[in-house]
């Protein structure tokens, strides 16, 4: 189940002993308790939101006029960015955990 879609007393995550460490049960917090990490790996997931410009009519507003109307995108625009984002998400990722370092 996606942890957004949880109930609190579903995303908490209690801590046990195993194999003589405390660990967490479920490692939903990716491993950062309020801002430090907590002994488990660091996880986290990345989300990339569908290309916009589809060839279906979409809801819009005229700029010039104020209107709404409805577009239609005719061929495609704007290249797949899965590979585009993949080093972003890299980079983001690295500074991310040079802050949970404290680096």
């Amino acid at each position: 189940m996606a942890f957004s879609l949880m109930r609190g007393s579903e995303a908490n995550d209690p801590f046990e002993v195993k194999d003589g460490r405390v660990v967490t049960k479920t490692n939903h917090a990716g491993g950062v308790n309020g801002g430090i990490t907590n002994g488990m790996p660091v996880t986290f997931e990345v989300t990339i939101r569908p290309t916009p410009s589809i060839a279906l009519p979409q809801e819009s507003v005229d700029l010039r006029t104020g209107e709404e109307t409805e577009i239609e995108i005719k061929g495609r625009h704007d290249p797949c960015i899965v590979p585009r984002a993949v080093p972003v998400i890299e980079a983001a990722a690295a500074l991310a955990a040079c802050e949970v370092l404290g680096i």
